[in-house]
Formats: structure tokens, sequence, C-alpha cells
């Protein structure tokens, strides 16, 4: 029998303006572990991603990421602490809970990418989408 097991899956974000998309990133709350020109590898914990230094508008702004987490109100206030609407011109909208059984809070990165932070109700009858 073939070994089908994965270890883990990570997208490429890309960047409009890539120093200033790995200040945000760390602002909120990812290590940036390496670097080079071209691309940038960030995670928390087990959670990572690639930043690229690449950008087509269209698929920014088509581009949503999902980061699920224990505490979503410990990430909201890390988004608050770090001031990311003004020190980079993002929208970040407040927790709310979700009718799927989620509660989180919606952050679009500098070049428009969108990501929902959220963590599973604990009364919730639903798995996380």
């Amino acid at each position: 029998m073939s070994n089908l097991s994965t270890v883990e899956i990570k997208a490429f974000v890309p960047a409009k303006d890539f120093q200033i998309s790995k200040d945000f990133y760390q602002a909120l709350g990812f290590h940036l572990a390496w670097n080079d020109d071209e691309l940038a590898y960030l995670h928390h914990g087990s959670s990572s991603f690639l930043l690229q230094n690449f950008y087509a508008r269209e698929l920014a702004e088509n581009l949503m990421m999902h980061l699920l987490v224990e505490d979503v109100d410990a990430w909201w206030q890390q988004a608050q602490a770090a001031d990311l609407e003004a020190r980079f011109g993002v929208r970040v909208l407040p927790p709310e809970d979700r009718p799927w059984g989620m509660r989180d809070f919606v952050v679009f990165d500098p070049s428009g990418v969108l990501w929902r932070i959220g963590q599973n109700l604990p009364d919730a009858d639903t798995a996380a989408p």
C-alpha cells in the first residue's frame, strides 16, 4: 500500500510591496524564518506560508486565507496592539460569531489579500470549513 501521508500545505501569498508585507505579517504575529529577494517563509507555530515578491491585482484581490487559532480574541488584541490600520493602511474588521460555528475577524493585508482569523465555537455542531 502506498504512503499518501502529507506533511503540510503552504500557499504562495503575493506582495505588492515585499518589504511592507513582511513588516505587516511580523506585526500581525508571524515569525520571518527565512527570506531572500524573491521569497519569505513566515510561520506561527506549525502554520506557515510563503510570501512572494510578486503581485497580480486579480490574484491578490481574490485570494483568501484562513488561519484557525485557539484564541481568536488574543489574535484580535495582537492586531489592535500592532495598529495595523494606521501603520499599513489596511482594513481590519472586528470579531463576530458566525453562523457556521466560528468566531473570526477579517484583515486585509497591504496587497488586498483577505485573511479570516478564527476559532471554532465550543458549542458549534459543525466543523470548521
